[in-house]
């Protein structure tokens, strides 16, 4: 029971673990490598490890945008203070 408590303590002692802290652990930011680096400094892309998207073909689809494209734009007024009180 000791250990326990004792390991508790010490875990408490870590911190939020970031990019900066940690001397023998790489945290990262979840991006994942394209390649490889060269011997002479150099970045050679793999194209099996590039993040290829595949979107079907929407020629045919009944499905329309949320606001058409031959809208016209629009000017609106700035909020005045009558705006903002309470109206009864």
């Amino acid at each position: 029971m000791q250990e326990v408590i004792r390991g508790l303590f010490r875990g408490a002692k870590r911190g939020v673990l970031t990019s900066k802290k940690g001397r023998n652990f790489y945290k990262g930011n979840r991006t994942g490598s394209m390649g490889r680096h060269t011997k002479h400094g150099g970045y050679v892309i793999d194209l099996d490890k590039v993040r290829t998207f595949v979107v079907p073909d929407m020629t045919n689809c009944k499905l329309q945008p949320y606001v058409s494209r031959r809208a016209g734009k629009f000017k609106v007024d700035p909020p005045t203070p009558s705006l903002f009180s309470k109206a009864e």
